[in-house]
């Protein structure tokens, strides 16, 4: 019986210290949230550009505000990433099916929320970013036009749909998603000190982008984590290239093997998708 008890509890410390990436992550979405809402309350959709510079320059902490939601969002992903990295690295992956495949279709929600907000800035890097989505949702056979009037439809309504979107449709998402692994795993504040001044001090220094169009350039970049996809637009085909080639490590996640042997196999895909994606980033950087 002691060595049953001793067992279990030896588990449940385990699991504690490989979901800690999971509870940073989920403190710096916290931050994302506070700080989002704060913004919104000042931002307007149809000036989305000339909105958010007058965040900046007439609200009173404004520029903070909208750094602090920027990197507090950008660390959500990368320790999200983090945490997943960790998990399937360890094996602690303790659900049945269904919730797996669940939890991964958080993944795709949560970088469309990234990227929305890309697009909301108005800016250079938004417009080129929503015109390149756009173009990747009509590809899509027979459903392109009804999922771009869903998502985008930029050319007829602005960046309404989009702002939507951003602050409620794929933040309910994620949570019907994420909301059973929410359920059973907690974040306390007290023990990611560290991780909250970090973000409040970076968000002091450093200004989140913002760029002003930028006329007579042939070439103009999308978000850090768009590139790849972007670079490969210029070789494949639209349908291949934005929506298939993306499709392939949620696939492979959903369909994560028990078995080791097979595991392997799993892990060399991945790799191979992340390694070639990571190539064609660096391409489209010397482009900028």
């Amino acid at each position: 019986m002691l060595h049953a008890i001793r067992t279990h509890s030896l588990r449940c410390v385990a699991l504690v210290r490989d979901h800690r990436w999971g509870g940073a992550a989920l403190i710096s979405l916290y931050l994302s949230i506070v700080s989002g809402i704060v913004v919104a309350l000042h931002y307007e959709h149809s000036e989305a550009f000339y909105s958010l510079t007058t965040i900046e320059l007439v609200v009173p902490y404004g520029a903070f505000w909208r750094s602090l939601h920027y990197y507090s969002s950008q660390l959500f992903f990368l320790l999200l990433l983090l945490h997943l990295v960790t998990v399937l690295w360890k094996k602690t992956v303790d659900m049945d099916r269904s919730a797996w495949i669940r939890l991964c279709l958080s993944l795709p929600s949560t970088v469309l929320l990234l990227f929305t907000g890309y697009v909301l800035r108005g800016d250079a890097t938004g417009e080129a970013a929503g015109m390149i989505a756009e173009h990747i949702c009509l590809s899509i056979p027979q459903l392109g036009s009804a999922i771009n009037a869903l998502l985008f439809d930029l050319a007829a309504s602005g960046i309404r749909k989009v702002y939507v979107h951003h602050v409620i449709g794929l933040v309910v998402l994620g949570g019907i998603t994420t909301w059973p692994h929410l359920r059973k795993y907690r974040a306390a504040w007290r023990n990611h000190l560290m991780l909250i001044l970090i973000t409040l001090l970076l968000s002091a220094a450093l200004h989140a982008p913002i760029e002003a169009s930028r006329f007579g350039l042939l070439f103009i970049a999308g978000p850090w984590f768009f590139l790849g996809l972007q670079e490969l637009l210029r070789f494949l085909p639209t349908f291949v290239a934005g929506i298939l080639i993306p499709l392939i490590p949620i696939v492979l996640l959903c369909s994560l093997p028990q078995q080791d042997k097979w595991r392997k196999l799993f892990f060399i895909l991945l790799l191979l998708w992340l390694g070639a994606y990571a190539w064609f980033s660096w391409m489209c950087l010397q482009r900028i």
